[in-house]
């Protein structure tokens, strides 16, 4: 039944590695894994048989089930693991008879189902993770190697002063590292979740202190807790967390943060590609790109589908924040409507992450354009350098109003900046031809761009 959701309309995440690692049989195994993991971590500490555990991982194969008759099944329940633990204690049975006893000992729906989220997300924000070095490292290549070529700046829409090209890379690289150190905190913090039927563990105990379990119920519970986190590789919560939601709310929050850091790469790259602008261009593909009505046209495909997945991951992590609101000690509803938002942010963000490597790494800069749009205004883009030059001579408002004149002349007229401001007696008087023609020069104005660039990127211009 794959074709129930294969991606038709969500291509940012068709095919890509995110998309595999939260499919419903990666989600399925989550939840095997974590059945698992519990029956070892209960083997270790003599609350079942060494023998039962390993029969029960044996049996935890997602390929060994049925996904849809699940998904069917669970409609009886509201949520997956109550059939799939009677189609697991079945296979185990069969197995290892007596073995089929002990799983799901003590255990409730909400503690597999929720780690097996956490193992899923730890799977996803690591091959994030990868991405994003990538593209941070292309991203840093660009940087180095356009540190000192200009482009027209532009505030709210409109040329505003000479920037460099090798800045704009390192700051969309900056963004991803700083959304990477953020997923890494919330990776190593993502927890097991172990509480039993109201968060007391008391079911585990319990039948720990029947199997003869050794301090059942004084440091059991902790031991358990510690050895489950040890097999799954997941952290140790401080409390149990069904209805502490706090690990889903720093999921969304740090998936829509790499969304977005992501898609202002994305956008950046769309406005630079237009035609009017064409100061980058998206890596050339036979055939990609290509609109159904326009033959001529070679759309910028990886840029849009990046920024398709930015504008959805935050409005879903915002249902993953609302989840705080937890009610009791586990929410009828509330839970149950998480699990489709994490997984569609989880794999939104881990396909743009994957599709803006390639843009990244393909990206291609046409400088020759970004001298011919520097020079668009007549050199009014750096009107700001020229009022600061005479700011000395004639003060700093009268400056400001001098330049604001003369550009709108120079606007109006369609002449050079320099040539207007030349027929001022004041300003020629203080300045001079020479002087006015290199301070109106933008490829002379990019301030401490390049210095910028060195200190982002921790190293020297010529390295």
């Amino acid at each position: 039944m794959t074709a129930l959701d294969a991606g038709l309309l969500s291509p940012v995440r068709a095919g890509t590695r995110a998309e595999a690692a939260v499919d419903d049989r990666a989600w399925l195994q989550g939840m095997l894994t974590a059945e698992a993991a519990l029956s070892r971590a209960q083997a270790r500490l003599g609350a079942l048989p060494a023998s039962a555990a390993r029969t029960i991982t044996e049996a935890a194969d997602a390929d060994a089930f049925d996904v849809r008759e699940l998904a069917l099944a669970a409609r009886e329940s509201a949520n997956p693991v109550v059939p799939l633990v009677a189609a697991l204690t079945r296979r185990v049975g069969r197995l290892e008879p007596g073995a089929a006893e002990y799983v799901h000992r003590g255990s409730t729906s909400q503690d597999v189902l929720d780690t097996g989220a956490m193992l899923v997300s730890a799977q996803v924000l690591r091959l994030l993770r990868e991405d994003l070095h990538r593209c941070a490292e292309a991203l840093a290549s660009l940087a180095r190697r356009y540190r000192d070529t200009p482009m027209p700046g532009r505030t709210l829409a409109l040329h505003a002063v000479p920037v460099t090209f090798g800045l704009k890379a390192a700051g969309w690289r900056r963004a991803l590292l700083e959304a990477d150190e953020r997923l890494g905190r919330v990776l190593d913090g993502l927890p097991v979740s172990l509480g039993g039927a109201a968060g007391t563990l008391a079911g585990y105990v319990e039948f720990a202190a029947g199997d003869g379990a050794e301090d059942a119920s004084g440091g059991y519970a902790a031991r358990l807790t510690e050895a489950f986190a040890a097999e799954t590789g997941l952290a140790v919560p401080p409390l149990p967390w069904h209805a502490r939601r706090t690990p889903l709310a720093d999921l969304g929050s740090v998936l829509a943060l790499t969304a977005g850091a992501l898609g202002k790469f994305a956008v950046d790259v769309q406005l630079l590609a237009r035609t009017e602008v064409g100061e980058v261009s998206e890596p050339a593909v036979a055939g990609r790109g290509s609109s159904s009505a326009m033959p001529h046209k070679r759309n910028p495909v990886l840029a849009a589908l990046v920024r398709s997945a930015a504008l959805q991951v935050p409005v879903l992590a915002t249902g993953l924040t609302q989840s705080l609101l937890s009610e009791d000690e586990r929410s009828g509803g509330g839970w149950h409507a998480e699990w489709q938002l994490l997984r569609e942010s989880l794999r939104l963000t881990g396909g743009a992450a994957e599709t803006a490597v390639e843009l990244a790494e393909g990206l291609r800069v046409h400088e020759s354009r970004m001298r011919e749009n520097l020079a668009l205004t007549g050199s009014r883009i750096v009107s700001e350098r020229v009022a600061a030059a005479l700011a000395p001579h004639l003060g700093k408002q009268e400056a400001r109003r001098a330049l604001a004149e003369a550009s709108a002349d120079a606007e109006a007229t369609g002449r050079p900046l320099a040539e207007v401001l030349a027929e001022r007696p004041a300003i020629e008087a203080e300045l001079g031809p020479q002087k006015l023609a290199e301070l109106t020069d933008p490829l002379g104005y990019a301030g401490a761009a390049g210095a910028l660039v060195d200190r982002e990127l921790g190293c020297g211009p010529g390295r």
